[in-house]
Formats: structure tokens, C-alpha cells, sequence
């Protein structure tokens, strides 16, 4: 059985859930659905979807990196929205992390945690040796 390697960002709900931001079993990285939220807790990017979502990419691209894995090596992307109004901001987003690696992706609608949230976002991920 491979290794099991894991990323936690210390926040209180990882703690209180018993989840972690990220887990590596062999070539295999999971990153948990992530929201715009700091290391203090605070929300990220206020009532702009885009932002939020840029946000949340750099907090995903940390947790790979912490597992020894990149962006390039994502195979697909799940991205929820409060609202499908923001729809566009967030795929925007996604396109400019995205373009050349083009990873199978979903977005839906679904009702977040609180209506602060308006996006987020898991990613499953590959590293090839």
C-alpha cells in the first residue's frame, strides 16, 4: 500500500470535520472543496465570485505543491457556485489557470456553506513520475 501523505491548513473546521486540505496516496492528490477563507478565517475576495475563485486556485496550487505536485498535474476540477449568475468570473478563472492543461471540469449550482461563499472548488490531480 503507498504512503499516505496529508496537507492541513490548521483552520478550525479541518479539526472540528476530521478532514484534511489535501491527501496523497501514491500518484493520487485530492484537494478537498476549498472557499475563499485565509489562515485567520476571514473571507476573501467579498461579494466577487472571480476573486474568490483566483483566491481559491492559489490555496489549491499550495496544497499541491506541498504534496509535490503542480498545477499541470490536475485531471479534474469540480467548481460550485451560490448562484449560477457567476458563472462567467469564475470559469474565467478557471480558463486562465487551466488553458493549456485542460482538465475535465464541472460547475454547478449548489447551496454553500453561508451565503458569503460564493464559489468552491475541489481538484483531483495526477503527478506523473
Amino acid at each position: 500500500m503507498s504512503e499516505r501523505r496529508v496537507v492541513t491548513t490548521g483552520t478550525a473546521w479541518e479539526g472540528i470535520g476530521g478532514y484534511a486540505r489535501a491527501v496523497r496516496v501514491g500518484q493520487h492528490i485530492v484537494v478537498a472543496g476549498t472557499t475563499a477563507v485565509d489562515a485567520d478565517g476571514r473571507l476573501v475576495g467579498g461579494s466577487d465570485a472571480g476573486a474568490q475563485a483566483r483566491f481559491i486556485f492559489d490555496k489549491i496550487e499550495k496544497a499541491l505543491q506541498q504534496l509535490g505536485g503542480e498545477m499541470r498535474h490536475v485531471i479534474r476540477t469540480r467548481m460550485y457556485v451560490s448562484d449560477a449568475r457567476h458563472w462567467e468570473p469564475v470559469v474565467r478563472e478557471h480558463g486562465e489557470r487551466f488553458k493549456d492543461i485542460k482538465p475535465v471540469a464541472t460547475l454547478v449550482e449548489a447551496k454553500l456553506i453561508g451565503p458569503e461563499y460564493l464559489v468552491e472548488i475541489e481538484v483531483d490531480a495526477i503527478v506523473s513520475n
